[in-house]
């Protein structure tokens, strides 16, 4: 095969070197034609995954749209106190709250507020047709129970926090919760009562339920006492999902706020409960749990310093009516451990 000015010259190639030529030109043409193919498959590829991310964020911007309350929730930011039960009023008035007087009920245009028995307060509920929200703060070691404007009864553990309207006058009723609550909701079937939280909302008309969501806690676990509620939720970590999950008497769900997965179970419903009548009731739970509810409770730190009695488990009826020492002394009466008060407020388990 032979070359004049650096080109073929086919006037000197043989059939056999015309064949292979052809060969050889049709494969580059080929391997050039399957690269632009490959090309252009990634690029719609690429296209396509943009496209369904993109698609993907806006579905969840307009199903996760931040309801009123939550940007309520937002610009009040941290405003606990961190020795008395304390309730904000609209006009951004605190009133600390003794523990005798824990007891608070609201009229039903939610312009009056009685706490105990004896002492009343006024609010504006008029501001340019908007709702006017409240806030119930409960610090550790304390309790309280308040009565909506719309007759639902709510009972507040220690540690938690709802923000709540001082009258209801949507078509739904909203609160938010941090921390753990008892609901006693006045049936309605024109206006559903929703109790929200990040990524979770149950939905009812007319029950009883628990909810715990503690911010240092894992999940959020609601408990079905009476009657029926939905809880809605944001389902995964990236890519998040509205479900939802009907729930039936005596059942527990937990929702697990780093997966946003929710399980269920059935469940004996009354150590969810107990604690509004000072009764903690225990089945089978480990040690470390159980020192988890008695901190919060009695505001204290409780540290157990052997990881294998922190996971023995315990069944029994704790009355936390008594102070913190009789409480430990009948924990410690049954399991055989010693501790000591370090300090005035923290608590130290041995084996």
């Amino acid at each position: 095969m032979s070359k004049k000015n650096n080109k073929f010259n086919f006037q000197y190639l043989t059939s056999k070197e015309k064949s292979e030529l052809k060969q050889q030109i049709n494969a580059s043409v080929s391997n050039y034609l399957r690269r632009r193919r490959r090309f252009r498959i990634g690029m719609v590829a690429m296209a396509a995954i943009v496209i369904i991310m993109v698609s993907v964020t806006i579905i969840n911007h307009n199903f996760y749209s931040p309801s009123e309350i939550e940007m309520v929730v937002k610009s009040l930011g941290d405003k606990s106190d961190s020795e008395n039960v304390q309730l904000i009023l609209s006009n951004k008035q605190s009133i600390k709250i003794s523990e005798e007087d824990a007891s608070i009920s609201y009229s039903k245009a939610g312009e009056e507020v009685k706490i105990g028995s004896s002492e009343f307060y006024k609010q504006n509920t008029t501001k340019k047709g908007d709702l006017v929200y409240n806030t119930l703060i409960v610090p550790y070691g304390k309790r309280s129970d308040l009565t909506l404007s719309d007759g639902t009864k709510v009972w507040l553990n220690s540690g938690s926090k709802l923000i709540f309207p001082s009258a209801f006058k949507t078509d739904k009723r909203q609160v938010y919760l941090e921390g753990e609550a008892i609901f006693e909701v006045v049936h309605n079937q024109k206006m559903p009562f929703l109790v929200n939280s990040k990524d979770h909302q149950i939905e009812v008309l007319g029950t009883v339920f628990n909810v715990s969501n503690y911010k240092n806690d894992g999940v959020i676990t609601t408990v079905l006492q009476s009657g029926s509620v939905k809880i809605n939720y944001q389902n995964g970590q990236f890519f998040k999902t509205n479900e939802s999950q009907l729930l039936k008497p005596n059942q527990r769900a937990a929702f697990d706020k780093q997966s946003g997965s929710i399980k269920t179970r059935n469940v004996e419903i009354e150590p969810y409960f107990s604690w509004r009548n000072g009764i903690f009731i225990f089945e089978n739970d480990d040690l470390k749990s159980i020192m988890k509810k008695i901190s919060r409770y009695y505001n204290v730190e409780i540290e157990i310093k052997n990881m294998d009695l922190a996971n023995d488990t315990f069944s029994g009826y704790l009355d936390v009516k008594d102070d913190i020492e009789n409480v430990m002394e009948t924990i410690k009466e049954t399991s055989g451990f010693s501790y000591e008060f370090i300090e005035e407020q923290k608590i130290e388990i041995r084996s």
